[in-house]
């Protein structure tokens, strides 16, 4: 082992700078699968070695990648890094490299690559020997290979990662679209969903006791928490997941249904496989709909009043009084379950009619707007009230908002409001004008938070504030005039 030198105020190693790895501040998901260590070691261009630290490179799952010379690197890992290094920062490896490792590990690195030269001509002993001991796969990265090039075939087995990975999820979802039109449906479904996870598949019926099953049987232990599982997810939580004896556990409430559930039990989790399992959910649910209870068969012949012309009212009255919730929602992948068949999910935005009773939480990768209950009479103005609160939701980067209440607004006569709202606004013209001074209200004046919620720029907001101002005639700084729009906006 050669002596490392003192480094230079610009050293001219490998990569001076980070790769594209990270994403934005907040953790969000990596731009592919994870690949497996194993495939790294195998690609001969490279010429890595496992020096130390893995029993098993296989079971080594790397994320991402980043190159860093820093003494402590670990303020600046997410988790899953493979970190790439010359060993700049081990000016005495004896004393520092057990703590430089156990840094990494802290950090949730996933692997460590030292570059051979210029600092080291070999890997220094105490690295080694702390990386075993820390249990920090360690590779060798030979003076031939960059790190950029460690980089980039990272980046091409993420690629080819993600494509088999849509390859497997839409052969499956046609699977199941296959086994959904088969004579005998459900079962077809279900085994087509533990062919293709592969495992275990049980619908529950209403009252908890298995309905239909497909795929290996469980243990005892196992089948009992799955159906414990699904007796939770039918009874509001609408997902539920556990792992059991080493089998992965999920359960899933189907929509429109009272209190049927989907368990699923494989022994590992595979990315893809949650898309894969609400794609049967949703087939499920449609092909379970004769299980329908007597309140969703007379919210369907409302629905059916309605399409062959009857009044609006009068589909409404078919309804009954109990309240009623609008939800509107916004995300990616298969729609939130929401407990109801009432969904409607046009134009990007799901918008679903809530039965009382039915608790809105918040769901990962969506962002809802919940209105007040409301009578079958007032659901234009709550789905109003919905689209509001997703708006102020996404303004503030929350997962969730609600309808608050009206406060002193109530003791206006809604009348009055909305013809004093009509004389005062109509200089403005209608949208866009009006919706512009409503968000950039209801935002506090902020500039950025109002261009997020509309989808603009935030010069094209100060211009639209600014030909309010000039048309209202007024000083929309002054809060007596701000207060006084606020409630005409709001009565609008």
């Amino acid at each position: 082992m050669t002596t490392p030198p003192t480094p230079p105020t610009s050293s001219p190693l490998r990569s001076s700078s980070p790769l594209p790895t990270s994403s934005p501040a907040g953790g969000a998901p990596p731009p592919g699968p994870a690949i497996p260590l194993s495939a790294l070691l195998a690609d001969e261009e490279l010429g890595l070695r496992l020096v130390a630290g893995a029993d098993d490179p296989a079971a080594v799952a790397v994320h991402w990648v980043h190159t860093s010379e820093m003494a402590d690197p670990l303020p600046y890992l997410l988790g899953g890094e493979l970190l790439l290094t010359a060993g700049v920062q081990l000016a005495e490896p004896e004393r520092n490299a057990r703590s430089y490792a156990e840094r990494v590990v802290a950090a949730g690195g996933a692997a460590l690559g030292f570059g051979v030269a210029p600092v080291y001509d070999t890997v220094p002993d105490a690295l080694v020997e702390a990386c075993a001991r820390a249990g920090l796969p360690l590779l060798e990265v030979p003076p031939r290979t960059t790190f950029t090039a460690v980089g980039r075939a990272v980046w091409r087995l993420m690629g080819q990662a993600r494509h088999r990975e849509l390859r497997r999820v839409t052969g499956a979802q046609q699977a199941l679209a296959t086994a959904a039109a088969r004579p005998d449906p459900v079962p077809a479904v279900l085994h087509a969903l533990a062919s293709r996870l592969p495992g275990r598949t049980v619908l529950y019926a209403g009252d908890g006791r298995p309905y239909a099953a497909a795929g290996r049987p469980l243990p005892d232990p196992v089948e009992s928490a799955l159906n414990r599982l699904a007796a939770r997810a039918a009874a509001g939580t609408a997902s539920a997941a556990d792992t059991v004896e080493g089998t992965h556990l999920t359960a899933y409430a189907l929509g429109g249904t009272r209190g049927l559930a989907l368990g699923v039990a494989t022994g590992s989790r595979e990315p893809g496989d949650h898309t894969v399992a609400g794609v049967a959910v949703v087939l499920l649910s449609l092909l379970t709909a004769r299980h329908q209870g007597a309140d969703e068969a007379t919210r369907t012949a409302a629905l059916v009043r309605l399409l062959l012309g009857a009044a609006p009212a009068e589909a409404a009255a078919a309804l009954g009084p109990a309240p009623w919730t609008v939800v509107h929602a916004q995300g990616e992948g298969p729609p939130p379950a929401l407990g109801t068949p009432l969904l409607d999910t046009a134009d990007g935005t799901v918008r679903a009619l809530l039965p009382h009773g039915h608790e809105v939480a918040e769901h990962p990768g969506w962002t809802l707007g919940v209105s007040a209950p409301s009578t079958p009479a007032d659901l234009p103005a709550a789905d109003a009230q919905a689209a509001r609160a997703l708006r102020r939701a996404r303004a503030a980067h929350a997962p969730l908002a609600r309808h608050r209440a009206s406060g002193l607004a109530a003791l206006v006569d809604p009348a009055e409001a909305a013809a004093h709202t009509a004389a005062l606004l109509a200089p403005l013209g209608g949208e866009p004008l009006t919706a512009t001074l409503r968000a950039w209200l209801s935002l506090h004046g902020s500039w950025d938070r109002t261009a997020t919620a509309l989808g603009v720029h935030r010069n094209t907001v100060r211009q639209r504030i600014a030909r309010c101002a000039a048309l209202l005639d007024t000083d929309l700084d002054d809060p007596d005039v701000r207060m006084e729009l606020w409630f005409a906006v709001r009565a609008g």
